[in-house]
């Protein structure tokens, strides 16, 4: 689990696919509406440390990587393109570098980080036969959709491994210098576009000699509404409805022009703070106590 993390083995992952949406719909909604330190302060925590929950030290990796990366471009391109604020620390050539459009690239890049976070967690919680219950009848061309583009990367990646291994074994592991290892690489990449255009087209008349989409058409599905879904449907609506309401209200905001105005940390803004931390966390502590009783059990066993 510390390596690998929990995955679609997570006990929130186990709740009906309507908590599982309206969670990612509150935090990662709210969280491109929230550019206040404190509230972005509580995203990037708690989507890093859940996101570690789920994929395990890998996904610590690779969140790290594209955090560093996409907060240098945001704080680059912020930087030479945004000349607005009055605290100028200097001058290349004509352009103003100003500290106020430094730290709007940092909360900038904080927020977008966050949110690309997010959905990596919603990659792992949300699997195509949920999203295709949510979509099917209302919508069952985009559910479908949406099921294909969350699990395209990581089939490509499969694929890729497996063409990989497969070269391998042939003596084809693209050994010598670095135009034979080129040549390789294209060759993988040509059998990795032929094999996807190919299981494109056999998912499609399969979906299509189902029924898929047709009026009247039933479905078959295993997600039942407990009482326990109900108990976490209510907590986050508790929850996450005054942060909505807080971040419509403008208490998620805060000024970087012409200065920096630090949003005061007032009762109301520390009980909305409160409030999403609560939602933010919810999940993470849904998973922690599921891991707690399977060891449990384990143990008496």
């Amino acid at each position: 689990m510390k390596n690998k993390g929990l995955g679609e083995s997570s006990t929130f992952c186990s709740y009906h696919p309507l908590v599982n949406t309206l969670y990612f719909a509150l935090t990662i909604g709210i969280t491109m509406y929230s550019i206040s330190p404190y509230f972005l302060a509580v995203a990037f925590l708690f989507s890093w440390i859940y996101s570690i929950l789920l994929k395990g030290r890998s996904g610590m990796k690779l969140n790290a990587v594209m955090s560093i990366f996409m907060l240098i471009i945001m704080v680059v391109l912020n930087m030479f393109f945004n000349n607005n604020g009055e605290t100028v620390l200097l001058y290349i050539n004509t352009n103003r570098i100003t500290l106020e459009s430094i730290c709007f690239g940092i909360a900038g890049g904080v927020m977008l980080i966050s949110i690309i976070v997010w959905f990596t967690c919603f990659n792992v919680i949300m699997t195509a036969d949920k999203l295709i219950y949510l979509f099917g009848k209302a919508a069952p061309v985009l559910g479908l959709t949406l099921s294909m583009i969350f699990r395209f990367v990581p089939l490509l990646k499969s694929r890729f491994a497996e063409i990989s291994l497969g070269q391998k074994c042939m003596g084809r592991g693209g050994k010598g210098g670095l135009i034979m290892k080129a040549r390789q690489l294209v060759k993988k990449v040509s059998i990795l576009i032929a094999w996807s255009l190919e299981a494109s087209i056999e998912s499609a008349d399969s979906m299509e000699a189902r029924g898929y989409g047709l009026k009247g058409r039933s479905s078959f599905h295993l997600f039942k509404f407990s009482k326990r879904d109900i108990a976490a449907l209510v907590l986050m609506l508790a929850a996450g409805l005054p942060v909505v309401a807080a971040a419509f209200k403008g208490m998620t905001n805060m000024y970087f022009y012409p200065k920096i105005v630090r949003p005061e940390l007032d009762l109301w803004t520390a009980l909305v703070l409160m409030c999403y931390t609560v939602l933010a966390a919810t999940p993470i502590v849904i998973d922690i106590a599921g891991e707690i009783r399977w060891r449990q059990l384990d143990l008496k066993m």
